[in-house]
């Protein structure tokens, strides 16, 4: 069977660095002006600028004639395409007045060279249409990706008898063989005389034991539904370093983390500081471009996380005294808010971070920011993988959907997935009807 020839286009690189190795076997043609894109993006000092710059060096440590390609050790085969001005591009419908159109004469270049099987890879749904519309097969870049419709909730619901339950509630753990458990997930126990329990499984015991709901109020704060009250045991359990927390806007993500965040950092002193981080999308460059000093830069960004502390405040001090509280909060020093672009490089220990809106972020990304935890920190990602403001990720291929399948099974990490929006009645409509 002949190889197949895929043609990298820029967005591939600069959302995975090494997207060139993940071809075994077969040829990756890398058109020169991907090449000048990335070259024009190795100054940025955010992902894409470190992204830009790791690919650049692996061109440059590869050592032959590149144009005519080069043998990875992987067995797939890398080269550069050069396009010939001289020759005339008979049958390209497209002019070639844009970088995108260029890529795509890249690939139709190859097939009119005699090339079999030759792929276009893009994350550009349009550029794709058009690679298609001209005889040319296109493919999404796949790696990285999982299924977000697939994936692991975190929650199940599972009916006993009654006996079971009052079982379980006097022993304090069950057995439950016939069921298929990941490590820290949660069950609701369930019967028809509407007896019921929370539980949490125990990957070392292999049990599942009983939510003792010692978390009833934290900051004035009390978990509404099922969702809530297990992401604010979880939150509250130490051994769990990594928790992911998915629902809609109203869920309470944000609230339950930074909740316990203040009771653990102020009241217990497990951490010394609160880290709260937000991908800055909208610019698509950081908040270096925007007027002011770095706090007047990340206000407005952080808006969310203020009416959050807010709220809390008010809360757990009374709406008369909830501005001395948050002044109290803030002048503490022990509460941080920084853009995802400057926590790369730091190294981060008992630290309790929060980083919302996760789902604008890339696996690299992603790996970037949890790699930086160091000794007794805990980190919490939240988001809505359908609400994406990032041009280049979906539901499937964004960090939150990545991390949660991929450390599922990790007795360290916890996941809980959100359904009832609790902000108002209102708000909970919208999110069902609109």
């Amino acid at each position: 069977m002949a190889n197949k020839t895929f043609v990298l286009d820029t967005n591939v690189l600069l959302h995975d660095p090494e997207a060139i190795q993940k071809f075994e076997g077969n040829d990756v043609v890398m058109p020169l002006v991907v090449l000048e894109e990335l070259d024009k993006m190795k100054r940025f000092s955010d992902e894409l600028g470190k992204n830009a710059r790791q690919v650049i060096r692996f061109v440059d440590e590869i050592k032959g004639d590149i144009f005519k390609g080069i043998k990875l050790e992987n067995g797939a085969t890398f080269s550069i395409f050069v396009e010939d001005k001289s020759v005339q591009k008979e049958g390209f419908p497209l002019p070639l007045d844009s970088n995108k159109h260029r890529i795509l004469f890249c690939a139709y270049k190859l097939k009119q060279m005699g090339r079999e099987v030759v792929i276009m890879i893009s994350k550009d749904f349009v550029l794709r249409i058009k690679a298609e519309s001209i005889g040319i097969k296109a493919q999404n870049y796949e790696s990285l990706k999982e299924s977000f419709d697939n994936l692991y909730r975190g929650f199940r619901k599972v009916e006993l008898s009654k006996g079971e339950i009052d079982t379980f509630a006097t022993k304090g753990f069950v057995e439950l063989p016939g069921e298929d458990m990941i490590a820290n997930e949660y069950v609701r126990f369930h019967c028809p005389e509407k007896s019921i329990a929370m539980g949490i499984y125990n990957p070392k015991k292999k049990r599942i034991e009983q939510v003792k709901g010692q978390t009833k109020e934290v900051w004035g704060i009390k978990p509404l539904n099922d969702e809530q009250e297990c992401a604010m045991d979880m939150l509250m359990n130490d051994d769990i370093k990594l928790i992911t927390m998915i629902g809609q806007a109203g869920t309470g993500k944000t609230l339950m983390a930074l909740t316990v965040g203040l009771r653990k950092t102020f009241d217990e002193g497990v951490y010394n500081r609160i880290l709260i981080s937000r991908p800055i999308m909208p610019l698509g460059k950081d908040i270096g471009y925007l007027p002011g000093t770095k706090e007047e830069k990340m206000y407005h960004w952080m808006q969310p996380i203020y009416d959050n502390l807010e709220y809390i405040c008010e809360s757990t001090s009374g709406s008369g005294n909830a501005s001395d509280t948050k002044q109290w909060i803030m002048e503490s020093e022990k509460i941080e808010m920084e853009a995802v672009t400057f926590i790369r490089g730091r190294s981060l220990a008992h630290t309790y971070i929060i980083i919302d809106e996760a789902q604008n972020l890339t696996p690299h990304e992603v790996k970037t920011i949890v790699s930086r935890a160091g000794k007794g920190t805990k980190v919490i990602l939240t988001g809505d993988p359908t609400q994406i403001d990032n041009p280049y990720l979906d539901k499937d291929s964004n960090a939150l959907t990545y991390v949660v399948s991929r450390f599922k099974k990790e007795p360290i990490y916890g996941h809980i997935m959100f359904e009832k929006t609790e902000r108002s009645q209102l708000a909970a409509i919208a999110a069902k009807v609109l």
